[in-house]
C-alpha cells in the first residue's frame, strides 16, 4: 500500500484562455526531406481524443481536446510558467465564460516549447464553445512524495490518479506501475536536457521504422501510461543506466526529426525502484472515464 503526503500538498487555482491553434512553416520539412502543410498544436480539436491511436492523423504534435494558455504573447513570464507547473495530470477544469460556461474537463498534460496545458472535455462542452472560454484549473499534486518509496519522485500528477491505479509496492521498495509500453531511452529526443520534469514533455522519436515495429511504438495511445528504460528524470531528463520514468502520452506523432509523441513525466527513479507491468488498461481515460471511454 502507498503511504503519500497528500494532506500536507497545497492546493490551489490558476485562470487561463484557449491557447489559438498555430502554425509555423508554409511546408514543415521532416526527417526525409519533404515538406507537409498539415494542422498542428492549439485550439479547439473536437475528433481527436485520449483513447484514440497517437499515430495516423494527418497532422503534426496534434494535442487532443483543448490546449489551454494563460498569456500566448508572453509565455515566459513568471504568472505563465506557474500555469505551466502546477496543473496535474487528473485535476478538475472548470469553464468559467463563454458558451461553455459550467463545463467541467480533466487536466491531461503539458507540452513543452508551445506551453501548453491540454484537457479533455466531453463533446456537449466542446460544441458549446465559441474560443473565448476562461478556464479555471483545480491545481493539486505538485510535491506528491510516496513516503514509503524515498527513491521514486512524482511530479504532475493528481494522488486521485494515484489512488486508482492501486499501485503495488514490493518489500524492497520497488513499485509496480502499469504501462501499455516500455520505451528504451535511446529513441527518446526532442525535451531531452531539459532542466523541469514538472513542466512539458519529451517526445519518442518514430524515425527507425525498425525500432518502432520492435517495441510496439506505433500502439501507442493518447493517455497511454508508459515506461522510459534508462531514462532518469529526478532534476532534468537525461539517459541513465538502470533508470527507469513513467510518463504519459499527450500529444501524436510526427515528421519531424527528432520529435515523436510526447511524454509528460509522472514518476522517476534513478535507482530503478519502479517496475513496468504491461497492461492493457494502462490508459488514463480508462482509468477517469473520460475521452474515448466516456460513458
Amino acid at each position: 500500500m502507498l503511504k503519500t503526503n497528500e494532506k500536507q500538498l497545497v492546493k490551489m487555482a490558476v485562470v487561463g484562455k484557449i491557447a489559438h491553434p498555430m502554425r509555423f512553416e508554409v511546408f514543415e520539412m521532416d526527417y526525409q526531406g519533404k515538406g507537409h502543410a498539415l494542422p498542428s498544436v492549439g485550439g479547439i480539436v473536437y475528433n481527436v481524443k485520449v483513447g484514440d491511436s497517437a499515430f495516423g492523423w494527418r497532422g503534426d504534435h496534434i494535442e487532443p481536446g483543448v490546449s489551454c494558455t494563460m498569456d500566448e504573447k508572453n509565455k515566459g513570464s513568471k504568472q505563465s510558467q506557474a500555469f505551466q507547473f502546477l496543473p496535474c495530470i487528473g485535476n478538475e477544469v472548470v469553464v468559467t465564460s463563454g458558451g461553455a460556461k459550467g463545463g467541467k474537463g480533466i487536466v491531461t498534460g503539458h507540452h513543452g516549447g508551445v506551453e501548453h496545458m491540454i484537457v479533455d472535455f466531453d463533446d456537449r462542452t466542446l460544441e458549446k464553445m465559441t474560443g473565448d472560454e476562461h478556464f479555471l484549473v483545480r491545481c493539486f499534486g505538485q510535491g506528491l512524495k510516496i513516503q514509503n518509496c524515498p527513491d521514486v519522485s512524482c511530479f504532475n500528477l493528481d494522488p486521485a490518479v494515484l489512488k486508482k491505479l492501486n499501485l503495488k509496492v514490493a518489500q524492497n521498495g520497488v513499485i509496480e506501475f502499469p504501462v501499455s509500453t516500455i520505451v528504451p531511452a535511446a529513441i527518446m529526443g526532442s525535451g531531452i536536457g531539459h532542466a523541469d520534469p514538472c513542466t512539458g514533455d519529451y517526445d519518442i522519436t518514430t524515425q527507425d521504422q525498425k525500432m518502432v515495429k520492435k517495441h510496439g511504438i506505433d500502439q501507442i495511445c493518447f493517455g497511454d501510461f508508459v515506461a522510459i528504460t534508462d531514462a532518469d528524470n529526478t532534476y532534468g531528463r537525461h539517459y541513465f543506466s538502470g533508470a527507469v520514468t513513467i510518463g504519459i502520452v499527450i500529444h501524436s506523432d510526427s515528421y519531424i526529426s527528432g520529435h515523436g509523441p510526447g511524454v509528460t513525466t509522472l514518476m522517476t527513479s534513478a535507482k530503478g525502484k519502479i517496475k513496468p507491468v504491461i497492461r492493457k488498461n494502462a490508459n488514463l481515460g480508462k482509468v477517469l472515464k473520460i475521452g474515448r471511454f466516456r460513458a
